[in-house]
């Protein structure tokens, strides 16, 4: 009898640890993924330096006008839109500078698209759709490495001149390399249920891509501390965050924090500058903008409240 062929690709390996999981009793199966989840953060941590290098490049490129884009297939294509999608409401970001490209389109979003990600040639056609360029990071997420759309994509880019970059749960081939100019390869291994990504896999990559653009809108300062001060106030529960932010750094009643939002227009750090330093919205403004939009080089930040 012949042995199976091992699949290069560690996503597709059987894992040895749950090969009877289809006789586990419920508490039993939550023991076995849990087991098997504790190893994400490690995997995750392991790709660390690539990481806060892909971060950098992310900002080097929002402070340059340029765009961070995502491009992915199925489970990981759905992750770069979800991630895309969470920056304007949380950092006041513009919807066109995290990007998020599925194969398939955004009907792939809550269908499966058979044979979307097979093609490089649509996902160089999804590069020149949204007119990348040399300003641009690109980072294609694909849990196997293998995905040729995403490898259509990041060739594409990198001929048009921007920075890519690649997350993966398992090595990448060979002839991706070139094409690459960072990959964060996070080796989670043989998922509970083989092959399906949308566990382990999914979880690291969502980890992966929450530090890219949370750590480029930091960098840019975005936030104030920790303090998100650059949401945006779309519905009562934000509406409130806003005014607490206000009170808190500011040492205002929720009256005042009100009063100061309107005057600024909504947004929470220029309110917090106007209080601060006793200035109007539109000094406000111009002292942000000469300091980068780094709220801590206008305003010292005061001791946080236990």
């Amino acid at each position: 009898m012949t042995q199976p062929t091992l699949d290069p690709r560690v996503t597709e390996r059987r894992n040895p640890r749950t090969a009877n999981i289809d006789l586990a009793s419920p508490a039993e199966i939550v023991a076995l993924m849990l087991a098997d989840d504790r190893t994400i953060a490690d995997a995750v941590a392991s790709q660390g330096a690539v990481i806060a290098q892909v971060i950098a490049c992310v900002e080097a490129a929002f402070r340059a006008g340029g765009r961070l884009l995502y491009v992915g297939a199925g489970t990981s294509g759905r992750l770069g839109v979800l991630d895309a999608s969470e920056c304007p409401p949380t950092f006041g970001a513009d919807p066109r500078q995290v990007v998020g490209i599925i194969a398939g389109g955004d009907h792939a979003l809550r269908n499966a698209v058979e044979g979307a990600e097979d093609s490089p040639s649509a996902g160089a056609e999804a590069i020149d759709a949204h007119t990348v360029s040399s300003a641009d990071v690109v980072v294609g997420i694909a849990a196997s490495g293998t995905t040729p759309y995403v490898h259509g994509a990041l060739e594409r880019a990198k001929r048009h001149g921007a920075i890519t970059g690649m997350v993966a749960c398992s090595p990448l081939p060979e002839h991706v390399l070139p094409f690459v100019d960072h990959a964060i390869v996070a080796v989670t291994g043989p998922e509970v249920v083989t092959g399906s990504t949308r566990l382990k896999a999914g979880t690291a990559t969502k980890l992966i891509l929450n530090m890219i653009t949370t750590g480029a809108f930091i960098r840019i300062g975005k936030t104030y501390g920790n303090l998100m001060v650059d949401l945006r106030a779309t519905n009562a529960k934000l509406t409130d965050r806003s005014e607490r932010m206000v009170m808190d750094v500011c040492g205002v009643s929720r009256d005042d924090a009100r009063a100061l939002l309107t005057q600024a227009g909504g947004r929470v750090k220029h309110a917090i500058v106007m209080q601060a330093l006793g200035v109007s919205h539109a000094d406000a403004v111009a002292r942000l903008a000469q300091e980068g939009g780094v709220i801590r080089r206008v305003v010292p930040l005061p001791d946080p409240v236990e």
